[in-house]
């Protein structure tokens, strides 16, 4: 049985609107989801045992049950019990690059990856949509990471409308390493502010006027007007982080204040900058360095890219 390398690349979010609370305790959202060329590799090794065995370079990764790869090895074991029976357990090692906890959906593209190289070792012959079914058991970030690309997501992130692909940005991405953003904590806190039934009509005119707006990135994607797609860049969620981590209003303001187009991704920390070309990337780089000389302070070059999972070797 083949071992094989995989690729797992990060994603940013291009627009990120919470449109309602929902019962199951998530939230009806319309994001516009990009995937660059920052990205993990992960390692699958047939074991010959029933097990699941996980490491990882990065001392701030779980290596065990807790961590969304080892679920998505288990949940393969058990939807595919004969499978697993015939070619045993799995030795996954990943190899870390895309920063922990940044809002990049590092542990989703790295799941996503488990069930491509699964796939492929366990020669199960499961298309795409049938890997996102399965990716959408354990994450709504997942199905998208299984295919990349420039994707229009709603529902929990789980319906997938591909769009024109734009991999003709480059990104500059910041993150204090020290710093976390709980998901769970930005979305409660969004809900308790602006869905609650007491504010929702305060908000309504100001929702219809957003969505028009969604629509706007969509068509200026679907019409490849770079300037449009930098001036219409959205995050419902900066509302709550921003004025809860000033140190993340600071990355988005020095962005802005070098001219480009500046948002954070997901639920943060990551603040991210859009360029046309790799040197003006690397001088905004290099002058948030010099602007904010903080140790703490990871910054990174990347590209937007046309998919998230590829196999870079199987032997």
């Amino acid at each position: 049985m083949r071992s094989y390398s995989l690729i797992a690349s990060a994603k940013i979010n291009l627009y990120l609107e919470i449109i309602r609370d929902r019962p199951d305790g998530y939230h009806d959202l319309l994001m516009v989801l990009q995937s660059i060329d920052l990205a993990d590799q992960i390692d699958l090794c047939p074991l010959g045992t029933d097990a699941i065995h996980l490491h990882c370079d990065h001392p701030e990764v779980p290596q065990d049950h807790r961590n969304l790869v080892y679920k998505a090895a288990a949940l393969m074991a058990e939807k595919f019990p004969d499978a697993f029976a015939k070619y045993g357990g799995v030795n996954i090692t990943i190899h870390k690059r895309i920063p922990v906890g940044a809002g990049l959906a590092g542990g989703s593209t790295n799941a996503a990856a488990v069930l491509v190289g699964l796939n492929l070792m366990w020669e199960l012959g499961l298309n795409q949509r049938q890997l996102q079914y399965l990716g959408s058991l354990l994450g709504s970030d997942v199905p998208f990471c299984i295919a990349g690309g420039t994707m229009l997501a709603t529902g929990r992130g789980e319906f997938l409308t591909p769009l024109p692909a734009i991999d003709n940005f480059y990104v500059v991405l910041a993150k204090y390493r020290s710093l976390s953003v709980s998901t769970a904590w930005a979305y409660q806190t969004y809900r308790h502010q602006y869905l609650r039934s007491d504010v929702l009509n305060a908000s309504a005119i100001g929702h219809s006027k957003q969505r028009a707006y969604s629509g706007q990135i969509v068509s200026a994607i679907t019409r490849q007007n770079e300037k449009q797609i930098c001036q219409l860049l959205h995050n419902d969620l900066e509302r709550v982080v921003l004025p809860k981590y000033p140190q993340v209003q600071r990355l988005q303001e020095e962005f802005q204040r070098l001219g480009c187009a500046g948002m954070m991704s997901g639920s943060g920390p990551t603040v991210f900058a859009l360029t046309k070309s790799q040197q003006e990337a690397q001088q905004v780089l290099e002058s948030v360095k010099r602007a904010i000389p903080d140790p703490d302070l990871d910054l990174w070059v990347s590209k937007f890219t046309r998919s998230s999972i590829c196999v870079a070797s199987s032997n």
